[in-house]
């Protein structure tokens, strides 16, 4: 599994989000900002990502550690790393 792929389908599976995806080929990161993140708590945020990954977590992906954003958080965090 490419980064490309995991990509598309955080972005297909969560409508307007944008992720950014590094990895190796089995371990990954995943940066991802999505408004249907607001009002939901970490962890809720973390199961719709896996959620849109499927059963590929059990078998093309070994590790994925997740950063989610609001739109809002997103901005704080990019102002930020600026100053």
């Amino acid at each position: 599994m490419q980064c490309e792929d995991i990509k598309r389908l955080i972005e297909t599976g969560i409508p307007g989000s944008e992720a950014n995806v590094t990895g190796d080929g089995t371990h990954f990161e995943a940066s991802v900002v999505a408004a249907a993140f607001e009002g939901k708590s970490m962890l809720e945020q973390h199961r719709m990502v896996y959620a849109t990954l499927g059963d590929r977590m059990q078998s093309e992906i070994h590790a994925l550690s997740i950063r989610s954003y609001t739109p809002r958080q997103w901005d704080q965090a990019r102002r930020l790393r600026v100053t």
